[in-house]
Parts: C-alpha cells; sequence; structure tokens
C-alpha cells in the first residue's frame, strides 16, 4: 500500500496523535517512516532561550542550539517506535518547507498532518500548507 510515510511533529500533544497514526500505517503497509522536525520557523522571527539569555534564532549559535534540540526531539519520538524502520529529519525551515522538502526527498507516497489549525481563518497554518503543495497523498488526522 504504502512504501515511504513522512509524518511532521513539533513534540506537542496533537503531533504526537498525527505520529502515531503514522507509525500505525507505517507498521501495517511494511513502509519506512520519516519523522521531521523543523528547528527554525523563519530566518529572523522568534528567538531560542539559552541559560536564561535570549539567542536570535537566525544566528549560527541560535542555529545550532535548534538543530541539537531539533535532535533531540526526533531521537525521543523515534524511541517510542519499533518493528519499522524509521528515519529522523531535523531541518533547518519552516514546519511545512520541511515536510513538503524531505516528502519529495524520500519520495514518500504519503504525508501524514494533524488537522489543528486546518481552519480557513487561519493564514499559513501547517496543514494548510502542506495541502496545498502536497507531492503525494495526505492524511489529515483529527487530533484536536
Amino acid at each position: 500500500m504504502f512504501t515511504s510515510i513522512v509524518v511532521g511533529t513539533d513534540g506537542s500533544e496533537t503531533a504526537d496523535e498525527a505520529v502515531d497514526l503514522a507509525i500505525t500505517l507505517a507498521r501495517d503497509s511494511g513502509a519506512t517512516l520519516h519523522i521531521v522536525n523543523a528547528y527554525r520557523t523563519s530566518a529572523g522571527a522568534g528567538q531560542l532561550a539559552v541559560a536564561g539569555a535570549p539567542v536570535p534564532a537566525n544566528t549560527a549559535l541560535g542555529d545550532a542550539l535548534g538543530a541539537e534540540a531539533s535532535q533531540q526531539l526526533l531521537e525521543g519520538v523515534a524511541s517510542r517506535v519499533s518493528g519499522i524502520d524509521v528515519q529522523t529529519h531535523s531541518v533547518n525551515q519552516s514546519p511545512p518547507e520541511a515536510v513538503l522538502a524531505v516528502a519529495e526527498e524520500v519520495g514518500a507516497d504519503l504525508i501524514v498532518v494533524g488537522n489543528k489549525g486546518m481552519e480557513r481563518r487561519v493564514f499559513g497554518s501547517v496543514p494548510n500548507s502542506i495541502a496545498r503543495k502536497s507531492p503525494c497523498n495526505l492524511l489529515i488526522a483529527k487530533t484536536t
């Protein structure tokens, strides 16, 4: 059925629900599961807090710290998975761009996203952005 499934996570409870569904689908179909985390939402936007002091996210230090936190989050999520091939992807892009880039790179035949933020009035929500540009099938999990 599926050979390559991509799911994004930010570590939230709703993202965990989408990840759990993707794990089940990967296990049932024998697919490789690609778990993606974007550690920078946009160049220059936001800050990371390091030892109580803010670090701009678009600095080399901010990017390095973001990458490290992203990798730790992905390792934690991947440690919950057994019995299937899992690959993690820490990507320095916005969340929709990260998920779409990995899907293109691995030739995914399914992307799983949660429906949180799907309301049309929410401009630029991750699920809406992915839905408009997905190169493959898209499953929107009811997570709210």
